[in-house]
């Protein structure tokens, strides 16, 4: 499965990377590519480009604030969490991503 992540927080700093790299790390570990987009103090960083949304079988959304540009994302299915899940329970939220897309 290949998941386009974007990863948010109110303050973009500690838990909005903290969910990035927990996030890459459940999907990897499960076999997925994983592309994440930050959008921290720092702006966007390694921003998802519509190649990589045409690509995507389903974005995930680890967001406590709207997502900049959400509306990039067309008719991908997206599936939202709060951020500290994906924190908490990066494996979990992975593996309901995937009975997501089987189910569609």
């Amino acid at each position: 499965m290949k998941v386009v992540v974007v990863t948010a927080c109110p303050t973009g700093i500690a838990h909005t990377y903290m969910a990035a790299e927990k996030l890459t790390e459940a999907a990897l570990s499960q076999g997925h590519d994983v592309k994440v987009e930050t959008q921290g103090a720092m702006g966007i960083e390694n921003e998802i480009t519509p190649l990589d949304i045409e690509e995507a079988d389903i974005a995930l959304f680890a967001v406590d604030i709207a997502v900049e540009g959400e509306d990039r994302f067309g008719d991908l299915k997206v599936v939202k969490v709060p951020v500290a899940e994906a924190i908490r329970n990066p494996d979990a939220v992975m593996t309901q991503l995937g009975r997501s897309v089987s189910v569609s």
